[in-house]
């Protein structure tokens, strides 16, 4: 069987040193394991997609930028029954916030929202209101890697209110209170492997930044969860993740309750580094799939 690895066309646009770390050692160790197996760039027009029968989503990281050619790669895949792990109706799911709500009406968890469209009229004094706070996060719902994503106080809401009616011309986006405990006790990402719990850790932002992503200044912190935890996490997977190779699953505790941030089912760095182990789950995960 012949497998691609799917990665993206690195532009110098993104700060990718631990992704293009973690795809190598990933690519190297699958190939070791004896599978014939090649990392590919997505949207590569020189790539001839009839030589592959399976392929294996790892850091398509552009693909928000690009998200029209996305689809219609995924269009591609389907066309020609090329198998792609994570499944494609999944992923076409997973790349528009809006899942969340479809979470949250299953009777799950997550960060409180508000989606955002070209004909809502922008007030950050009612949704502070209606959140109890006064600091939001506000980001496009087809995102990544913090892209326009701005933290709204009292003191910058006349600046970003002048910013965002001209972007939500372009897309959706999506509005949540800011949580003081990501600050406090950080962001926790539970990673899964076929459905199977493989391990998770914390992400802790730089002091003065409330964004967790390494490539802005963000720690992780390895952690060893009470099975109550990896239950909680769990029931994401369980009901929205099925037949995923991977699935990360972030978020935080308030007032001891689990709130989603995201379910990340597409491009997440998975912190194999973590523990050798994880290549190993990652491994047996994939065979059990192929």
């Amino acid at each position: 069987m012949k497998i691609a690895l799917v990665t993206y066309l690195d532009q110098g646009k993104y700060d990718t040193e631990t992704v293009e770390s973690e795809d190598e050692k990933l690519l190297l160790f699958l190939q070791n394991k004896g599978l014939n197996i090649d990392k590919v760039i997505w949207n590569d027009p020189t790539i001839n997609w009839d030589n592959y029968e399976l392929a294996i989503l790892k850091s398509p990281w552009d693909y928000f930028d690009l998200i029209k050619d996305f689809h219609q790669w995924l269009n591609i895949l389907e066309e020609k029954s090329i198998r792609l792990l994570n499944p494609i109706n999944t992923v076409r799911w997973n790349t528009d916030k809006h899942y969340l709500k479809e979470i949250q009406d299953a009777g799950l968890s997550i960060t409180p929202s508000i989606f955002l469209n070209k004909f809502d009229e922008i007030c950050f004094d009612r949704f502070f209101k209606e959140f109890d706070t006064r600091k939001l996060i506000v980001k496009p719902c087809i995102s990544g890697g913090a892209k326009n994503t701005f933290k709204v106080t009292d003191s910058n809401k006349k600046e970003v209110a002048k910013k965002l009616p001209q972007l939500i011309q372009e897309e959706d986006f999506i509005m949540q209170p800011f949580l003081p405990e990501i600050l406090e006790k950080g962001e926790w990402s539970f990673i899964f492997f076929n459905g199977s719990y493989s391990h998770s850790l914390i992400k802790q932002a730089k002091v003065g930044d409330f964004r967790v992503q390494p490539a802005h200044g963000g720690t992780v912190h390895p952690q060893n969860p009470s099975q109550n935890l990896i239950d909680i996490a769990a029931k994401y997977v369980n009901q929205f993740a099925k037949d995923c190779l991977y699935a990360r699953v972030d978020g935080t505790f308030v007032n001891n309750n689990f709130l989603l941030m995201e379910l990340e089912l597409i491009e997440p760095f998975l912190f194999l580094n973590t523990d050798q182990q994880n290549y190993d789950r990652y491994y047996k995960a994939l065979q059990e799939l192929i």
